[in-house]
């Protein structure tokens, strides 16, 4: 568990904050009393969240592995996170080397702990940013300082969409950033959903009622028009345990309560 005694200026440790949550369920070290509380009380109402983190950060990985090898040199990562093993940036210089990687994010603690990861690294920056506004990273001078905007670029959207509470504004987000992307550019994204069990929907609210962010967890259909703007990659809208799996899959996909795809820029 994280040092308390150390935090970069001006963080707030009282408020559970949800990248720190997601940090302690993928078995971080970087959160805090406040965060560990929400994440016991979750695992209470849902006992896969943990395993659920680790799903959906596996998909992540085999996403970034997908596209590196069908050739994309540019990754935009909104909403990054606090660095684990297995970023994007690690993972996209497994395949590319080369590879130019923006982290874009508006949280403090992980602003501070990807400075310090990426000072040594020059094809790859931070930038702050509302994640709430995914297609604002486009008009960033930092951004694109590192992105060129006219060759394609793999816009991840890791746990961003269900933290915008109107569906109608994550829609127009994406068709914003769609617009500024060239032809060939792809979406990854996750999105958390009560469809496996709608009526635990509540008690996690409940759970992350005292967190620093509130998400709504949104129906297929309703996701999918969200990215309608992006044509769908096989094998579509899925769990994330059944996007392109290396291996055996669980049981019971369903109960990542997570939807994920991969999407193309026509």
């Amino acid at each position: 568990m994280a040092d308390e005694r150390w935090t970069p200026a001006d963080v707030d440790l009282v408020t559970p904050n949800t990248a720190r949550i997601y940090d302690y369920l993928l078995g971080g070290k970087d959160n805090y009393a406040a965060d560990r509380e929400v994440a016991e009380r979750l695992l209470a109402v849902i006992p896969e969240a943990r395993a659920a983190a680790r799903e959906n950060h596996a998909f992540i990985g085999r996403a970034v592995r997908f596209l590196a090898r069908a050739g994309v040199r540019q990754f935009i990562d909104v909403g990054s996170k606090l660095p684990v093993r297995g970023n994007v940036h690690e993972v996209a210089a497994e395949i590319a080397p080369d590879a130019a990687v923006v982290f874009a994010d508006g949280d403090p603690v992980v602003l501070a702990h990807a400075r310090a990861l990426l000072a040594r690294t020059s094809r790859a920056a931070f930038v702050p940013c509302d994640p709430l506004r995914p297609d604002a990273v486009a008009d960033d001078p930092e951004v694109r300082a590192l992105i060129d905007f006219d060759r394609p670029v793999g816009v991840v959207l890791d746990r961003v969409l269900h933290f915008i509470p109107d569906a109608a504004e994550a829609a127009a987000a994406l068709r914003r950033l769609h617009g500024a992307l060239a032809p060939g550019s792809h979406l990854v994204f996750t999105h958390i959903t009560q469809e496996p069990e709608p009526e635990s929907g509540g008690d996690v609210g409940r759970v992350f009622q005292p967190s620093s962010g509130h998400f709504w967890g949104r129906g297929r259909d309703e996701i999918l028009e969200i990215v309608s703007c992006f044509e769908l990659v096989e094998p579509g809208l899925v769990f994330t345990p059944l996007w392109r799996p290396g291996g055996p899959v669980t049981a019971h996909p369903e109960r990542a309560f997570t939807l994920a795809g991969v999407a193309l820029r026509r």
